[in-house]
């Protein structure tokens, strides 16, 4: 099995997957402590549904950047959630549920009544689930992803402490001046981003377990904010690096490989927590 593992190795592909697949780990765990605590959990399903939508709308334009449309409509509706139309009669959880629903209804209908393969099934099974396969990544796709994975880990240490006050005390850190508004559409822009990368990796079903496994797991465990963020991002970049790794050498699906090496670690972090009371 070594041997098999280091003949892969000398696959660019392989190296592009594992590099991405980490990448996206550490970016999605960085801010799946903060939803978890705010809790949006759901709000990264919610786009991930948006998402595919927007891509069954570029795959029927027949684009060959997708990212021009899925970029901006996921961003755009990231900020809407988030804000949680808190001066609407739709409030948070029912807007998600909504959109969640509505777009990837209204995804499933693009791709059937504009087909751009003959086998529209496995279109919409792969773009739900992930790729089957890893061999789809190009150099392009790694450098786009480890820009936008840079961007994303320098606003979340540039603002480390925004966000922790935004995270735990919206009401107080306005009143000491912090433009809440403003972080939270931030903390939107960044979720937005996560998702997008994410989806070539995992699928549109499966993106919300990498932002919050990890946290859970890390809070199982440890209790200040700055323990559980490292934790998540150490752990959630391990994962994906078993996950991708285990895909490879037994020939699994490579976005339920790593979600389900993240539920076993949440698990084993679960029954030490309960252990240590």
């Amino acid at each position: 099995m070594l041997d098999k593992l280091i003949m892969y190795m000398g696959f660019p592909f392989v190296r592009y997957a594992l590099i991405v697949g980490v990448l996206i780990a550490l970016c999605s765990s960085l801010l799946g402590v903060t939803l978890v605590l705010k809790r949006y959990s759901y709000i990264g399903d919610g786009l991930s549904h948006v998402a595919f939508g927007a891509l069954s709308i570029a795959t029927v334009l027949n684009l060959t950047n997708k990212m021009i449309i899925v970029l901006p409509l996921t961003i755009i509706f990231a900020i809407l959630l988030l804000r949680k139309g808190q001066n609407t009669k739709i409030k948070g959880d029912a807007a998600i549920a909504m959109l969640s629903v509505g777009a990837l209804a209204f995804g499933y209908m693009l791709m059937n009544l504009f087909p751009s393969s003959s086998n529209v099934a496995g279109d919409v099974c792969t773009t739900l689930f992930g790729s089957t396969s890893i061999l789809t990544l190009t150099q392009l796709d790694v450098w786009i992803c480890g820009i936008l994975s840079v961007v994303v880990i320098a606003i979340f240490i540039l603002f480390y402490n925004k966000i922790f006050a935004v995270t735990f005390d919206e009401n107080f850190a306005n009143a000491v001046g912090t433009n809440v508004n403003l972080y939270n559409l931030l903390i939107a822009t960044v979720i937005a981003i996560i998702i997008v990368l994410a989806m070539n990796l995992v699928g549109s079903l499966l993106i919300s377990a990498l932002v919050i496994f990890p946290a859970l797991s890390a809070m199982s465990v440890f209790k200040s904010f700055k323990k559980v963020t490292i934790f998540s991002a150490v752990s959630s970049m391990i994962c994906a690096l078993f996950g991708i790794l285990i895909s490879i050498l037994v020939g699994t699906p490579v976005g339920s490989t790593i979600v389900t090496v993240d539920v076993l670690l949440f698990g084993v972090c679960y029954l030490i927590g309960r252990i240590r009371g």
